[in-house]
């Protein structure tokens, strides 16, 4: 295992023609896709990763400047895959993750060949004329409080993020890979993603894009999804799927997973 590979944590299952690659978001690792990977592995090979600031990752890799942008992720990305040999890849990207494959795509278009992105979002502030659902009063509000008591803030977030009770499994498993990132990385990271604005780099996306969106969720919109749909310069398709909360993969498996695995499988047919 090269050293990219093992300070992300890289595991590869499964086998098939096609290599399916499987993004986690901020607060959860890889193991937020229990749900999906084995439904993949009979005929893909599937690679999973940990994003540098995981709790499952070493906390000494992580490089405040480096990840102070989502293109020291989106590089990550890129060299696990050259790392891995992947000619061509499906991109499942989850939350920031989502965005971070699109960065990725645009430096290295020939690594993918679509990208399926799931609560995505290009920018969380809203400005004149975009929603993004947050306001600058209300970031600073959550970075207070992460300051204050991290473990609180996480008790609280949790549940929102999720969009069930604290009694629910996805709420408790989001609760704990929340817990295992250390505190001031979770902080950075957090403001990294909430800071930024991708919206200059839609209209230079080549790879088809399938868009997936919770009906109802904490910190993306609808009109997000709406919003790339719109602003991609690639071919692009949107599923909003009736499912509530921003990690549907862990709190709506029954639902997400059958809606992944189709757009997995089949290729946009109508032309935006």
């Amino acid at each position: 295992m090269g050293i990219v590979e093992d300070a992300h944590n890289v595991r590869v299952v499964g086998s098939g023609p096609r290599t399916v690659v499987l993004a986690h978001g901020f607060g959860t690792d890889q193991s937020v896709w229990k749900h999906l990977v084995p439904h993949l592995v009979d005929g893909c090979r599937v690679v999973l990763f940990d994003n540098m600031g995981a709790g499952t990752t070493n906390p000494d890799y992580f490089d405040f400047d480096r990840y102070a942008t989502l293109e020291g992720y989106a590089y990550d990305v890129i060299a696990i895959l050259e790392e891995l040999q992947v000619e061509s890849c499906v991109y499942v990207g989850h939350s920031v993750s989502a965005m971070i494959g699109v960065i990725a795509s645009v430096a290295r278009p020939d690594l993918f060949t679509k990208l399926l992105t799931i609560s995505a979002s290009p920018r969380y502030l809203n400005d004149v004329d975009y929603y993004g659902g947050f306001e600058l009063e209300d970031l600073e509000q959550l970075f207070d409080a992460m300051r204050s008591n991290y473990k609180a803030w996480c008790s609280g977030f949790a549940p929102l993020a999720v969009g069930g009770d604290m009694d629910s499994v996805a709420v408790q498993e989001f609760s704990r890979t929340l817990f295992n990132m250390r505190p001031d990385i979770a902080l950075s990271v957090l403001q990294t993603i909430f800071r930024s604005d991708l919206r200059h780099v839609l209209s230079h996306v080549t790879v088809p894009c399938h868009i997936i969106q919770s009906m109802k969720d904490l910190a993306v919109p609808v009109v997000v999804a709406e919003y790339l749909h719109r602003n991609l310069s690639c071919e692009s398709v949107v599923e909003v799927m009736s499912t509530d909360g921003h990690l549907p993969q862990l709190s709506s498996p029954d639902v997400v997973v059958p809606v992944i695995l189709r757009h997995i499988q089949h290729d946009i047919q109508t032309q935006k």
